[in-house]
């Protein structure tokens, strides 16, 4: 472990506060431990409120400088951006692996999202266009442009430790903003690693303070965070707790926020669909990162003509999952974050158990293993009221629904969650592939046909509505949220006139 992270050119010792330079780190103490084994990855000193002011200011001042510089040239820095991680990105990916659980391949495949939205907002910074409008009023122009808001605040989970950041980090940078992280207490080397990479870059070009990072111990920094009105934009990843929280607090000092939270994700199952396409889809949405994603497949709506084979067929796959260490090849899934995750993992199974539920395998906490967090992946089939449904449990389980009245019967049991992330249908009808794209279809910010929950790709906003947020991230317009938009009207004639035709006569 000490030797990956001097690869990364980390001291077990680290301080997690950074401003355009790394800072004592004068706040509590944060040990990060690996939820494969247990061992001690190393200790983090936390932000000091006067080290917290220190990187709100050079965070502000190094605005004042970076909004000047031209976008296609602060693509070209982001671009250098992308070039570095791709150099350590065996190395990033096992770190993220090693903290946080993710098996090896889905450990690499992080970085990679990291640096194909850097490549992204590349050519992103070359289009951040406005509008032009025609004026009603004669020798008039009319036209909207996008300024920078200031320095972004960025909130981040554990599930995605890098990721994240860098799918908000790359669009405010382009966009002219500057960034303050708060990764998550239960990764703070991810962040600390993948943070210095890319600030070495910007440094290199005359803006160290371009990345700050502050590492909280216990919370209370965030919150901070959330009631700054010097950062004008907050963009948190998590629970729908924390985001509501969060949303409250950056609502009541008229800040913006995004908010990516919660996920209650739903596969709907035709009795015409493809089980080639569905077994591999359900198998990665449910069991992919120990269920600990967001858009991680926990209920599956299914006809009662399949639903039958598809539980045989689910039962199987499931068989052959290797659980274990997620650095040995072959193994599919990891252990849960921490002890909490598991205690959550075990009550759930408790309640399903006392509520009726049948379980058809999983169910249990793995014995004998290095570190007391690997459970088994579980499935259940449910009643489609049954009330726990209606949570969000950050654990591989799902839940089976037997349908009985189409796809109406469906969409309408996928839409009844306080959630709405991401959502699939599986058939090869397209008149139910459209009925659940439509108005009347999923009510989710992403809705799939023949193809799993998770998996988004960074061309697409990413986010959902309802209790998730309704925030976006990542592709498409995003890059929106990072700026403020301003109509401007230019009078090129000699002639004022005025709104309603009314005249002020001036001698």
């Amino acid at each position: 472990m000490t030797a990956l992270l001097q690869s990364l050119g980390i001291s077990s010792s680290a301080s997690g506060a950074y401003s355009d330079k790394w800072l004592k780190g004068e706040g509590a103490k944060l040990i990060s431990t690996s939820p494969i084994n247990g061992e001690r990855i190393g200790e983090v000193r936390s932000v000091s409120d006067f080290e917290y002011e220190a990187i709100i200011k050079t965070a502000s001042d190094t605005f004042k400088e970076w909004r000047m510089v031209p976008a296609p040239k602060r693509g070209e820095i982001v671009r250098q951006m992308g070039e570095a991680m791709r150099a350590k990105k065996k190395e990033l990916g096992a770190l993220v692996t090693w903290e946080m659980g993710k098996i090896s391949a889905e450990g690499e495949g992080e970085v990679q999202e990291a640096i194909d939205i850097a490549d992204f907002a590349v050519g992103l910074s070359r289009q951040l266009y406005g509008l032009t409008m025609h004026s009603e009023r004669p020798g008039h122009r009319m036209y909207e442009q996008w300024h920078p808001l200031g320095p972004v605040g960025v909130i981040s989970a554990f599930n995605f430790p890098m990721a994240v950041w860098a799918w908000n980090s790359m669009l405010a940078a382009i966009c002219g903003n500057t960034v303050i992280w708060k990764p998550s207490e239960h990764t703070p080397f991810c962040a600390i690693a993948i943070n210095q990479i890319c600030s070495e870059v910007a440094a290199k070009h005359g803006f160290p303070g371009l990345f700050s990072l502050i590492v909280d111990a216990d919370g209370c920094l965030g919150k901070k965070m959330a009631a700054d009105c010097r950062i004008p934009l907050i963009s948190a990843t998590g629970s729908t707790r924390m985001g509501r929280s969060v949303g409250q607090v950056v609502a009541g000092r008229f800040g913006k926020s995004i908010l990516e939270l919660g996920g209650n994700n739903a596969v709907l199952i035709m009795k015409d669909a493809d089980f080639n396409l569905v077994i591999p889809s359900i198998l990665f949405g449910a069991v992919g990162t120990a269920g600990q994603r967001c858009t991680s497949i926990r209920r599956i709506l299914v006809e009662s003509e399949v639903e039958a084979d598809l539980i045989k067929r689910l039962v199987s796959a499931y068989s052959q999952v290797k659980i274990g260490d997620p650095r040995e090849n072959g193994t599919l899934m990891g252990p849960l974050i921490n002890e909490r995750a598991v205690e959550m993992y075990k009550d759930t199974i408790a309640k399903i158990k006392a509520a009726g539920g049948k379980i058809h395998c999983g169910g249990n906490v793995r014995t004998g293993m290095a570190s007391g967090l690997y459970v088994e992946p579980t499935i259940v089939s449910v009643p489609k009221d049954f009330p726990l449904m209606q949570e969000e449990v950050f654990a591989p389980i799902v839940y089976v629904v037997k349908i009985t009245g189409g796809i109406d019967e469906a969409i309408d049991i996928n839409n009844n969650v306080p959630q709405g992330l991401s959502s699939a249908v599986f058939t090869k009808d397209i008149q139910k592939a459209e009925r659940f794209l439509s108005c009347c279809g999923s009510d989710c910010g992403i809705a799939n046909v023949n193809i799993g929950t998770s998996g988004a790709e960074i061309g697409g906003a990413f986010g959902g509505e309802k209790e998730t947020g309704g925030g976006r991230e990542s592709g498409s317009d995003s890059w929106r949220q990072y700026m403020r938009r301003q109509t401007c009207t230019i009078n090129y004639s000699d002639k004022l006139p005025l709104a309603q035709g009314i005249k002020f006569e001036v001698n």
